[in-house]
């Protein structure tokens, strides 16, 4: 179903504008920077632009050190939960199976060095992890890193990795400035409008492949198609 905005009563209307999203169910996985502490916001903006649309927001362990579980559940309401990245002791069902055949689609926003190497080594050691390897739903990746980062032989090497997978979404970070530095030396997530009209593009052209209407373009030139228009 296509969801567009429509304002609740009594809550501020964010400006940025909303894109297209043909999914009834999203899921967000938010990791450790600090640029994690606007998620309330974007809670707010997906709840507001997307009013039909589910939500499970899942939170990694150094997550929150910037931001709540209660910061968001309260602006996610009736329209979906929020998570910790974790098996819980008590749970009698698998977490991660429930996250991967759940969602419609992923986005990992903001996604830190940390975790988007261990997505790309192929790491499964928390529920969030082990759904983005296992899910047939597109995943798109929006990474924050600090100074150096974007450059390093490391991050190259897994990026290279993650876009030769077909389900997986690549959003290149913007020029920043470090929280650390001051200096404009860092790479800062794109806004989430951005993310997730890049996810919905991604989704559509795996809809039409999975139909064979159509051939699936390379994950790599799907991000340079993108690049030059």
């Amino acid at each position: 179903m296509t969801h567009h905005g429509s304002p609740d009563q009594g809550l501020p209307v964010p400006s940025t504008q909303a894109p297209a999203l043909n999914i009834d169910r999203l899921l967000v996985v938010t990791a450790g920077s600090a640029f994690a502490t606007g998620m309330p916001y974007w809670a707010d903006w997906l709840r507001l632009s997307y009013p039909e649309l589910e939500i499970k927001l899942v939170l990694t362990r150094t997550a929150q050190r910037f931001v709540t579980r209660q910061a968001l559940a309260g602006r996610l309401h009736r329209h979906g939960e929020v998570l910790v990245d974790e098996w819980p002791e008590d749970e009698v069902t698998a977490r991660h199976v429930e996250l991967a055949t759940w969602a419609q689609a992923v986005v990992v926003y903001p996604a830190t060095f940390h975790f988007t190497a261990r997505l790309a080594l192929g790491l499964a050691d928390s529920p969030a992890l082990l759904a983005c390897h296992c899910t047939r739903a597109p995943v798109a990746v929006a990474p924050a890193l600090p100074p150096g980062g974007l450059e390093s032989a490391a991050f190259q090497a897994h990026w290279a990795v993650l876009a030769d997978r077909p389900n997986i979404v690549l959003v290149p970070p913007h020029p920043g400035v470090s929280l650390t530095t001051g200096r404009p030396d860092a790479w800062v997530p794109p806004l989430l409008p951005e993310v997730i009209g890049m996810l919905e593009h991604r989704r559509a052209e795996l809809e039409t492949a999975s139909a064979g209407r159509e051939p699936l373009t390379s994950p790599a030139a799907f991000v340079a198609d993108l690049a030059r228009a």
